[in-house]
């Protein structure tokens, strides 16, 4: 059998970014259809149904009260994705834009609380800190928060129904500082942008583009 810093050397994580409707599943169903990796959507199902509760809703009905509640079960449940075995993951985002864009919205809109973002972020300066959380690639879709404002209207998400424009814009800002402008937040991994405002064959065809690219990170 191989030793586990052999089997260390084959695991191989690519991260993709992006606004919410940016394409990211889209992406993911064209790799996960297209190659031998495996495909981690965000577990979306678990943030609406904790025992029984729904802390997605919640956080956009209140996020005031309910942030810091949605953020905690995000961490985990995006440290989980990343502690999986599997030798080559592709992943919908990732823990370190769970805090380092959407946490950070909710604290810099007035949102989040001074002491819920205090004890978010030790939580997250211990974790990666302590576990090793390699990351291999980013694949940023960058899109318009115009064009994710659109799509948004054509989907049937309950909870997204009360997304704002103003949203959308604050969360593009944030990933333009960092992913972009790289000056906001560390990267744990180099960069691929991918413009993403295309319909879908253009960005099929994006892709196919970008696949030598994206699958050099895992050495395929």
């Amino acid at each position: 059998p191989k030793s586990q810093s052999q089997l260390n050397l084959i695991n191989c994580t690519i991260c993709i970014e992006g606004n919410i409707a940016s394409g990211k599943t889209t992406c993911l169903e064209y790799f996960g259809k297209t190659s031998n990796i495996e495909v981690l959507t965000e577990p979306v199902s678990k943030w609406r149904n904790v025992r029984g509760h729904n802390p997605l809703a919640l956080m956009y009905q209140d996020p005031e009260r309910w942030g810091i509640t949605l953020q905690t079960y995000v961490q985990l449940t995006m440290l989980d994705r990343h502690m999986l075995s599997s030798p080559v993951r592709m992943m919908e985002r990732s823990i370190f834009s769970a805090k380092y864009i959407f946490v950070e919205n909710l604290f810099k809109s007035g949102k989040m609380p001074e002491v819920d973002y205090a004890v978010l972020s030790e939580w997250f300066d211990w974790l990666t800190t302590n576990i090793s959380i390699p990351v291999d690639l980013i694949v940023y879709l960058q899109t318009s928060p115009q064009t994710c404002h659109e799509r948004l209207k054509q989907r049937c998400r309950e909870e997204e129904k009360v997304i704002p424009l103003e949203y959308l814009e604050s969360i593009h800002q944030l990933y333009e500082d960092w992913l972009i402008k790289q000056s906001s937040s560390p990267l744990p991994a180099p960069v691929l942008v991918i413009p993403a405002d295309y319909d879908l064959q253009k960005m099929l065809h994006q892709y196919e583009e970008s696949r030598d690219k994206i699958l050099a990170a895992s050495n395929l």
